[in-house]
């Protein structure tokens, strides 16, 4: 997949290579950034092939670790940016295992706190990126809502997280799964499910299964809402206490809309005044907030 010219290049891929390094810096893993690398090194050019990465391209990796699928993607991108929490592995990326790459930039941040879209506006003139990233649980969903809800100019995001979570951005309706994460990122984009990765590609090795999924960016949004902000304020409030009839569950919730409201707006629906939010498609979301918007 890579040029031939990155055949003498230290693929971090190969778990000898990986532990050689860590072992020469004497890293050690911090559980507070959920640190798993991976060291399969087919598994990371599926990811990067899977992304749909190309020379054309502006990637953004969240959460590079010591630079095993950034090797990669640097192979195959125009430009990366690789943007890493912790300060103690930035002299191991750029000092060494990214520095035969010139097309790689290295920020020490919080990707949270990264203006993802200036950074787009100022390097890639404000075409789509692409992003790519091994995202630690308990971080998945903030990152993605922040990149979807800040309007970053984005073609896809290919990440890999927990199966669970990779499930749940996909389920519709009805099912356990079906919530506030769901319904955002089916707002926002086409997810697709595109490799499923054992716990033992990692290191060290986590106590469940990841999976990888795409999410396609849509140029427009597939249900027509007045106003997104306050349709997801309502989605919220109603997966907050998820057991509770809507009438409650966002009657009670503070968010400005008063039982009366809704109630009128249920009927002009159809619907029961019993209904659960778990029981609503993202097009009934979007109707319900248009009538209250």
């Amino acid at each position: 997949m890579s040029d031939n010219k990155y055949n003498n290049v230290m693929h971090l891929g190969n778990p000898t290579n990986t532990i050689a390094v860590l072992n020469r810096y004497g890293f050690d893993f911090k559980k507070k950034f959920g640190q798993n690398f991976l060291i399969d090194e087919n598994v990371v050019e599926k990811i990067v092939r899977e992304a749909g990465v190309t020379k054309d391209d502006f990637v953004v990796e969240v959460g590079p670790g010591i630079g095993t699928m950034t090797q990669i993607l640097c192979e195959n991108a125009r430009e990366v940016v690789a943007v890493e929490i912790d300060k103690k592995l930035i002299p191991i990326l750029t000092e060494d295992t990214l520095s035969y790459y010139d097309n790689v930039t290295v920020i020490n941040e919080d990707i949270l706190k990264l203006d993802i879209k200036k950074l787009a506006d100022e390097k890639n003139e404000g075409r789509p990126i692409k992003v790519v990233a091994n995202l630690p649980y308990y971080i998945t969903t903030p990152i993605i809502m922040g990149l979807f809800e800040s309007h970053v100019p984005l073609d896809s995001i290919t990440i890999m997280v927990q199966k669970e979570v990779a499930d749940r951005m996909q389920c519709g309706p009805g099912t356990k799964d079906y919530g506030a994460l769901s319904l955002a990122v089916q707002f926002y984009a086409k997810p697709k499910v595109v490799l499923n990765v054992p716990a033992s590609c990692f290191m060290p090795r986590p106590n469940v299964d990841s999976a990888v999924i795409r999410l396609e960016r849509f140029k427009t949004p597939p249900v027509d809402v007045k106003n997104e902000h306050l349709m997801f304020k309502i989605i919220r409030a109603s997966f907050n206490q998820r057991r509770k009839t809507m009438l409650n569950s966002v009657g009670n919730s503070g968010i400005g809309i008063t039982k009366e409201a809704l109630t009128n707006a249920l009927e002009t629906m159809g619907l029961p005044l019993t209904i659960r939010g778990e029981a609503l498609t993202l097009e009934q979301f979007a109707q319900l907030s248009n009538l209250l918007c």
